[in-house]
């Protein structure tokens, strides 16, 4: 079943701008519509449909990043029909118009978008350690809980931390509403592997507490303990939607206080970048 998502996931990043459809991948897999969403979602964490639509999101990025096309003339190259609902879809889920994301990526002081909590929700928090992979230098970790597996728009709330390669650092999330959450993580890490920028010689990592079927629960007015370990990404992971700061580790990492006797390290605060990741 592994290798039917993989073989969907290749195909779904190959044919973005198509008009693909959840029955017709499924056709191609040789199984049936709901079979194949079912084993979709237990190895992605979320459905086909949302997936496909994380992936040309995530594509619209990338143009808006390094290419001079017209708002229409993405909308047109990553299956949308038209520029209006594109920009609807696209604020959605990264936060930013696509205007807005363009500027911020060209350094025009674009302001970041923030945490936004659930109103009326109980407050709980979250904290524990985050760990690189072996082999990896200093990174700096974007932590953010979401009611979705998918690092996108609206954060719930969100913290960076700088986490050395040679031991875990302590984070602490405080005032995430209570229910059941995704604690997923964003890095980028100094050294060699999957996920190397071919210019500057850094890996992108991403992390989530447990499997991707695993949520935390929160509670109001208690601090619950999640551990993140960091890897390369993989193909079946969505990408990454939300606008994030700049994810440049710092030269050194101050040690912080054990996690057993504080529940937490105070993250560095969320500031615009002086130039986006990419991320």
């Amino acid at each position: 079943m592994d290798a039917v998502v993989e073989e969907a996931v290749e195909y779904m990043r190959a044919f973005f701008g198509d008009p693909l459809t959840v029955a017709g991948i499924a056709e191609r897999s040789r199984l049936g519509s709901f079979l194949f969403s079912r084993v979709f979602k237990e190895e992605t964490g979320v459905s086909p449909g949302q997936f496909l639509a994380a992936v040309r999101m995530g594509e619209a990025k990338r143009l808006l990043e390094s290419t001079s096309l017209d708002i229409a003339g993405i909308a047109a190259a990553v299956g949308h029909g038209g520029s209006g609902a594109f920009t609807d879809h696209f604020t959605a889920a990264v936060g930013l118009t696509p205007g807005g994301f363009r500027r911020l990526c060209r350094d025009a002081g674009q302001v970041l978008p923030g945490p936004r909590p659930e109103p009326g929700a109980g407050l709980g928090a979250l904290a524990g350690t985050v760990r690189l992979p072996r082999g990896y230098g200093t990174a700096r970790v974007y932590l953010g809980v979401f009611a979705t597996p998918v690092v996108r728009y609206p954060a719930l709330a969100e913290a960076l931390v700088d986490v050395p390669g040679d031991r875990p650092s302590c984070y602490r999330l405080p005032d995430v509403p209570e229910g059941s959450r995704h604690l997923l993580a964003v890095a980028v890490a100094a050294g060699v592997g999957a996920g190397r920028g071919p210019e500057d010689g850094r890996s992108v990592l991403v992390g989530r507490h447990g499997t991707v079927r695993t949520t935390v629960a929160v509670t109001a007015g208690t601090v619950t303990g999640a551990a993140v370990r960091l890897r390369p990404p993989h193909p079946a992971d969505p990408p990454v939607l939300l606008a994030l700061p700049g994810l440049l580790p710092a030269r050194t990492v101050v040690p912080q206080p054990g996690c057993a006797a504080a529940p937490g390290a105070q993250p560095v605060a969320l500031r615009p970048p002086p130039r986006p990741s990419g991320a």
